[in-house]
């Protein structure tokens, strides 16, 4: 009788420690051509703890050009992107900057749309900060655009129903931005580029001044 059960019990040890190595393994996995992600929980971009404490994880993911020459992974990178969360992570980040009460943020494929309503004495100084939170958030190569004049919301709102396919979006965010241009963009992000980290606007700024001259 004694046996049988040391044979039961040595059985059953055996199947939980093949259980144990499978989910192992499955911890770390390949989940496309090109990266491993450790951990399938890491996968949201930010993880919200009920005790208000920050993850005492650390982030790890390697990623790999493609070995086929001339094949151009990025656009599966960018795709991947949430852009909901991105905005509501932009927008809760604004929040936390001083005289920055309340934030509405619009992510589309290539531009970040923040307004925000504020009772600053340094507007200029302010939509620097809020633009440079924008941009701590996003992929470099994202232009962005800041106003504190908070009845474009609406506006803002109007196009959050709407995806990038949709007739007219495109003109109609131009249009939006063109009205949040009116207000200070802070500081230009770098010689080579303007305050919302366009390129082309700077190369044409100093066309123009070559043609001038």
């Amino acid at each position: 009788m004694k046996k049988s059960w040391l044979i039961i019990s040595l059985c059953g040890l055996t199947v939980m420690t093949a259980c144990q190595e499978d989910l192992a393994k499955n911890e770390t996995y390949k989940d496309s051509g090109n990266t491993i992600n450790v951990n399938d929980d890491r996968r949201e971009l930010y993880k919200e703890h009920n005790n208000g404490n920050k993850s005492t994880n650390i982030g790890y993911v390697r990623h790999q050009k493609s070995p086929v020459m001339g094949e151009n992974m990025s656009n599966d990178h960018y795709s991947a992107i949430d852009r909901e969360k991105v905005a509501d992570i932009i927008s809760k980040y604004c929040t936390d900057l001083p005289n920055v009460q309340d934030v509405a943020t619009l992510v589309t494929d290539e531009e970040v749309l923040i307004i925000y309503d504020t009772d600053t004495k340094d507007r200029n100084l302010t939509a620097d900060q809020v633009k440079k939170t924008g941009m701590s958030v996003i992929p470099r190569w994202y232009h962005v655009y800041v106003s504190d004049d908070f009845n474009l919301r609406r506006t803002m709102e109007s196009y959050s129903y709407l995806d990038s396919n949709s007739k007219n979006t495109d003109e109609g965010i131009d249009k939006l931005i063109k009205e949040m241009l009116k207000a200070p963009q802070g500081q230009p992000v770098s010689d080579e580029e303007d305050a919302n980290g366009d390129v082309m606007n700077i190369r044409n700024r100093s066309n123009q001044m070559e043609k001038e001259r």
